[in-house]
């Protein structure tokens, strides 16, 4: 089981905090937050990650190296410029049929094995993995029609949505929609597939998840950071 690591954002969302220092390199407890996945990588048996790197990338090449200290061999493609998140994959030329894809500040109890087999058990395109979030709106909602008449009225609605979780298992034939040298995301790729009508599949996860690209997440995540690794390792983690 390959895994590409996007580790190239700026981590805008995250500031102050990322000013200085590459999102997946800002501390969560006494460790970094790429620090966490890796261990939970490797617990799962990955052998080989690739990391696309570009903001402040030598910060990442420095603490990660080979990855002997994990376990797991580490190699880098680097961007020259920003590619957004499915972009980078064009750089790279020997990827397995099949591979891990998930983002580098995600927290998550999601089993990575599980999902890789369910993807090419099933012989999918692309396999993203769900979670289920509820968003509230605070005001009362009023539906319209086009004469401006109203045609329903419903006081702060609470909306159930299944939502991406920032990691996905993806058939390398994919990359052949992907240009070249232009930044290209997970939602311009989606959208392709469901153009092209390409075997798009969801994997539901309904444990832990959390996207620490904010700051109001990534305080959460400190604050609970002994409960998160009890969740995370179950059966302990080394010091």
């Amino acid at each position: 089981m390959r895994v590409i690591i996007l580790a190239g954002g700026l981590g805008t969302r995250l500031r102050p905090y990322t000013v200085t220092l590459p999102k997946p390199l800002v501390p969560l407890g006494d460790r970094s937050i790429l620090d966490i996945v890796l261990l939970q990588l490797q617990r799962c048996g990955v052998k080989h990650v690739t990391m696309a790197v570009n903001h402040l990338s030598h910060l990442i090449m420095a603490y990660f190296g080979n990855g002997e200290r994990w376990g797991i061999n580490i190699d880098y493609s680097i961007e020259d410029k920003p590619l957004s998140t499915i972009g980078p994959l064009k750089l790279m030329k020997n990827l397995p049929e099949n591979f891990l894809v998930m983002n580098g500040d995600v927290l998550t109890d999601l089993n990575f094995t599980e999902l890789f087999r369910s993807h090419t058990e099933k012989k999918a395109d692309i396999t993203v993995a769900t979670c289920k979030r509820d968003s509230k709106i605070d005001f009362g909602v009023i539906k319209t029609d086009e004469n401006g008449h109203i045609t329903g009225f419903e006081e702060k609605p609470l909306y159930h949505h299944s939502v991406s979780m920032g990691v996905y298992a993806i058939n390398r034939g994919l990359l052949e929609m992907v240009p070249e040298g232009v930044p290209f995301g997970f939602d311009d790729l989606m959208l392709t597939c469901l153009r092209k009508k390409r075997t798009v599949l969801g994997f539901s996860h309904d444990g832990y998840w959390l996207d620490i690209g904010r700051p109001d997440d990534y305080q959460e995540a400190n604050d609970r950071f002994d409960e998160l690794i009890t969740k995370l390792f179950p059966e302990g983690i080394a010091s």
